[in-house]
């Protein structure tokens, strides 16, 4: 009775032990970038970022490739396609 029981404590301090190397680790760095989302500088830098993105698009002359633009055009056809139907 006592081996299983070692067995038993052995294995849940394993599997604490792999939980907290493996998916820990994933959840606390989600944790930390929610924590500077969060904050009122992280909102600020990322609306900067955001800033800088659009003005850089916006001295661009074309937005997209053709192979995008090919795309989007049959998926927008689609779409309306499938609008028409249903009314």
């Amino acid at each position: 009775m006592k081996s299983y029981i070692y067995k038993i404590l052995i294995a849940a301090i394993a599997l604490i032990l792999v939980f907290k190397f493996t998916i820990g680790k994933e959840i606390n760095q989600i944790n930390q970038k929610i924590n500077y989302f969060s904050t009122s500088e992280g909102r600020k830098t990322i609306v900067n970022s955001l800033k800088k993105e659009i003005k850089k698009a916006n001295n661009k002359e074309n937005y997209l490739d053709e192979d995008e633009k090919i795309l989007l055009k049959n998926f927008i056809n689609k779409v309306q396609k499938e609008l028409e139907i249903n009314n």
